[in-house]
């Protein structure tokens, strides 16, 4: 099979034929008919993932078609159309059992834990835990878009935030989970306001209904980014979403909260230390729940699926264009400063 393969972090990417892979029990192999080049994909191939060995094949979010069963597997069969989150759980232990796979000790991830998706297969373990049937009228790049940015940030404003209606949300970063943050806040009734310091993705957050948009500048401190958000919406956001993930970028969603607000952190924030500042004065006078959120368990989509098959959601209007495997190996490492609007998918086929 053909695959996009790194030999070291931040170093060049090539394209290679290798082996197919084996599967193991209770796992399946997927022919990869489209995957969302992602930011977290980034973050694997600059080094700031120590499940990472080289060489390794990058993807982390797709859709396919199941080609070939290991031993177990009972719920689905070859030429099925799946996806899958891109936290596959062991499907045994008591956080799987409950639904919460997304959480599990034991869990792979492809693109990390093992070869990715940027390739003409994938492998996913523990299938009947965490595969997901595409419904009907839902084409692969839709699907592929799901995996990670599109059901972190359901689940981060559903399951972890809450959100109510006309409850205003700040979403800093307007990338693929920032977009998808405004996109499902919209339709659960919310008011946005999206940072960001690019006009071109502020510009995609508005057509897709984002209330208010703020373009920020380096200088800017998160106060003063903060105190526009509250004369904005009188008083602070009751939810804010860090898609970005820095120390700028989480101190100034928690600060554009109201008091008894609820902050979310999306986006990851590597250091050297492995510690994360965060203003916690503000979150202890203030009362803020300061929450994580790590994608989605296989078990929460069918609410989402829901939505998205009715047409209230339309991951597809994220869709930014797609491209191949020689185009993904410039268009990775090009991500760091990359200002583009949207979600880019790749056709390991082309």
């Amino acid at each position: 099979m053909r695959a996009l393969v790194m030999d070291e972090f931040g170093g060049p990417l090539e394209i290679r034929d290798l082996p197919t892979p084996d599967v193991p029990e209770g796992a399946v192999l997927i022919d990869v008919a489209a995957t969302g080049l992602c930011r977290s994909d980034w973050h694997a191939w600059s080094g700031h993932d120590d499940d990472v060995a080289l060489p390794h094949v990058p993807g982390h979010e797709f859709a396919g078609v199941v080609t070939e069963l290991g031993e177990g597997v009972e719920n689905w069969q070859v030429g099925d159309r799946v996806t899958s989150p891109f936290v596959e759980g062991c499907g045994q232990c008591e956080w799987c059992r409950s639904g919460n796979a997304q959480v599990c000790p034991h869990q792979q991830q492809p693109g990390f834990t093992h070869a990715g998706s940027f390739a003409e297969q994938v492998v996913i373990h523990a299938a009947d835990t965490n595969l997901v049937a595409i419904p009907e009228g839902v084409g692969f790049e839709a699907a592929a878009l799901l995996g990670c940015r599109f059901a972190t940030a359901y689940r981060a404003l559903t399951a972890r935030a809450r959100l109510q209606p006309q409850e205003w949300v700040t979403v800093v970063g307007a990338g693929g989970v920032g977009l998808s943050s405004v996109m499902i806040a919209k339709a659960l009734g919310g008011r946005v306001v999206v940072l960001d310091r690019s006009p071109v993705p502020l510009a995609a957050a508005m057509r897709l209904g984002a209330d208010e948009v703020i373009q920020t500048e380096p200088a800017d401190a998160p106060a003063q980014v903060a105190a526009r958000i509250h004369e904005l919406t009188g008083g602070g956001s009751h939810v804010s979403i860090d898609a970005v993930g820095s120390p700028t970028t989480a101190a100034s969603a928690v600060l554009s909260l109201r008091r008894r607000g609820r902050h979310v952190q999306v986006g990851l924030l590597p250091s050297a230390d492995g510690t994360s500042p965060v203003p916690m004065a503000r979150v202890i006078a203030w009362e803020l729940d300061v929450l994580g959120s790590h994608g989605m368990a296989a078990a929460d989509y069918p609410p989402m699926l829901e939505l998205v098959a009715a047409g209230t959601l339309d991951p597809a209007a994220l869709l930014a264009g797609t491209i191949g495997l020689a185009e993904a190996a410039t268009a990775l490492p090009a991500m760091a400063t990359s200002a583009g609007a949207g979600t880019t998918i790749i056709d390991p086929r082309r």
